[in-house]
């Protein structure tokens, strides 16, 4: 039996020391999810401490008909949902500061011009806020294949969608972001 099996079940016995064992592979993971969802630091890391707590709370519905990740991840990305109906929104500055004031610093790829290095990161922006205008149904489905890279059948599982619905949002989400980019004048290959 393999480590994560005996970790869940022991979980599901109340073990409070094997439940963190267990998650403590997934927490970077969950929180970069939630992340992508909700675009706050503070609001993925309450998100991702929800889906925990929601996890702990129903480990024992856990059945093992899925991968444990698939099931966590389809937690975390519903709390995050929930999370995101239930805050305001809010104006985001291309200038990213911490709360402090201070400008966040990004790794730059010493092989590239300033000009260049300048470019990617406004294409990055660009693209960001061309997948945030996606309604939530398009906006999940691509964050979790395009930028999680989560299989067609991990992503109906995540979703509670059959694949089929899953393919469809995805080109859909495509499209419309496809076209986002045209009618906001950026030069994209397609």
């Amino acid at each position: 039996m393999d480590r994560e099996r005996i970790l869940i079940e022991d979980s599901q016995s109340g073990h409070v020391k094997a439940f963190e064992e267990l998650i403590l592979s997934y927490e970077k993971k969950a929180y970069n999810i939630a992340y992508k969802v909700l675009r706050d630091e503070q609001d993925a890391l309450d998100a991702s401490q929800e889906a925990f707590i929601k996890l702990y709370k129903n480990i024992s519905k856990f059945q093992f008909q899925s991968s444990f990740s698939t099931w966590l991840y389809r937690i975390v990305m519903n709390t995050a949902l929930d999370f995101k109906k239930k805050k305001k929104p809010q104006i985001v500055s291309l200038n990213e500061t911490y709360e402090d004031g201070n400008e966040k610093l990004e790794l730059i790829d010493k092989n590239l011009t300033p000009e260049k290095a300048l470019e990617n990161k406004l294409s990055r922006e660009f693209i960001k806020k061309g997948i945030d205008s996606l309604d939530d149904d398009h906006r999940t489905v691509i964050l979790l294949r395009d930028v999680e890279g989560f299989s067609y059948d991990e992503i109906a599982e995540i979703t509670s969608s059959n694949k089929g619905t899953v393919k469809s949002r995805i080109n859909r989400g495509r499209k419309k972001l496809k076209k986002w980019l045209i009618d906001s004048g950026q030069n994209y290959k397609t």
